[in-house]
């Protein structure tokens, strides 16, 4: 069942034809993984689908209604699509479990009695129960990293999107990020990542997609893609990689 479908989706900035024609669909369950060159469009794509960017062209359905019509309700597109960011933007004045609370409080009108018990399972099941009381210079890159992803989650999303969340951490600290990801996937979640970890995407992912100025040039499933690539482009950009 397709649960996000894009279709023409082109997206400018200025001069600068940025998305170039995506048509992408996900179904419910599925992982879809972004790869490619920086600057190919993958986070403007990710941007334009959590509606914190307009598109130019196109449409972008999500269960089957248009969210990108003029006029949809932004914040209630975003407490459906979840999105966490390669820096952590966690606010240096609350704790982690205020960070989480946050947005619930805000947007959705939660009690913090209400939410206290949802937020404390949350942080055990990332291993972060014991720093919910810390602030986030007194976690790792890695720790921070998790909390953001608990405050995405604690929105109850239908879908995530990550862009690129472990290009800012020490490489000893990607796995534990990337083993989030692994329980996300194992749990079911929907969701659609821009990513350089061409490992993570070739164990985990049901679909790659290769994009190469705006467009995606290759989908395939993994096994696929990175086998036996059709496009000249995705062979010469993977034979960098792999």
């Amino acid at each position: 069942m397709a649960k996000l479908v894009l279709q023409g989706v082109r997206k400018r900035f200025g001069q600068n034809l940025v998305l170039d024609g995506i048509d992408l669909t996900v179904s419910q369950g599925e992982m879809v993984c972004l790869i490619g060159a920086s600057g190919s469009g993958k986070s403007t794509l990710l941007r334009c689908i959590n509606l914190l960017e307009p598109i130019d062209d196109g449409t972008i359905h999500l269960d089957g209604v248009d969210i990108s019509e003029p006029g949809y309700d932004p914040q209630a597109v975003r407490t459906r699509i979840g999105i966490v960011f390669q820096s952590f933007n966690l606010f240096p004045h609350m704790t982690a479990a205020q960070n989480v609370m946050l947005a619930p409080r805000r947007v959705l009108g939660r009690r913090p009695e209400e939410m206290a018990g949802p937020v404390e399972a949350l942080f055990d099941r990332f291993g972060l129960k014991h720093r919910m009381g810390h602030y986030p210079d007194q976690l790792s890159g890695g720790q921070q990293q998790r909390v953001a992803i608990i405050r995405a989650l604690a929105m109850s999303p239908e879908i995530m999107l990550f862009d690129e969340i472990t290009s800012a951490l020490d490489p000893e600290l990607v796995g534990e990020v990337l083993d989030v990801l692994r329980q996300l996937r194992a749990e079911g979640m929907t969701m659609v990542l821009a990513t350089h970890e061409m490992g993570f995407a070739r164990e985990l992912a049901d679909t790659v997609c290769f994009l190469d100025g705006g467009r995606i040039l290759e989908r395939a499933p993994p096994g696929t893609l990175f086998t036996q690539p059709r496009e000249e482009r995705t062979r010469a950009f993977l034979s960098r990689l792999l």
